[in-house]
């Protein structure tokens, strides 16, 4: 069974030891890893972004499932590139599996980034636009998705200190993924 594992720990500088210790994991629950550093591209070519692009979807599409790092990347909520390749295997039906590494709710994070305030029953940020507050870790569509598709977002119970690392949460995912696929 194939897992495609998204999230932007691309981005870390050991973004390749990181996809080797996420795919060994995999391995042990009787899993194969898909990272998207796996594809090879050569990053000074013209159409550099589009092999990368056509890459991960040939992998998604090559997964029976993904488990998606949702940990908040530059700002209050997950990574965008992320959150493209969940909302793409929800939407070819494929089991959704995801992780964020801080537990505090969307609206409290946004707090975070700028100025909220509370204007007639809504949360409003600095330029008056409505902070979504359900409660919710990150954005509704998300969090739903994942109910619908797959299992609900895992979360620690005490964020870690390292929230690139630590892969607990990860792990969590993977024995939920290799318990659904390999029984089926």
């Amino acid at each position: 069974m194939n897992i495609y594992l998204a999230g932007p720990d691309v981005f870390l500088p050991d973004a390749i030891e990181i996809g080797r210790q996420k795919a060994a994991i995999c391995a042990a629950h009787g899993l194969t890893g898909l990272y998207p550093l796996d594809n090879a591209i050569d990053l000074t070519a013209s159409d550099a972004s589009r092999q990368i692009f056509r890459g991960n979807v040939a992998m998604m599409d090559a997964a029976d499932a993904i488990i998606a790092n949702l940990t908040p990347f530059r700002g209050p909520g997950a990574d965008p590139g992320t959150v493209y390749e969940l909302g793409y295997m929800a939407g070819t039906g494929k089991f959704c599996l995801a992780y964020s590494n801080e537990d505090a709710a969307y609206a409290d994070r946004a707090g975070r980034f700028t100025d909220v305030t509370a204007e007639d029953g809504r949360l409003v940020d600095a330029q008056g636009l409505t902070v979504e507050d359900f409660g919710l870790v990150d954005n509704l569509m998300m969090i739903h998705a994942l109910e619908l598709h797959g299992c609900p977002l895992v979360t620690p119970s005490t964020r870690p200190v390292d929230i690139w690392h630590d892969l607990a949460a990860f792990e969590a995912c993977v024995r939920m993924a290799a318990a659904r696929l390999i029984a089926t």
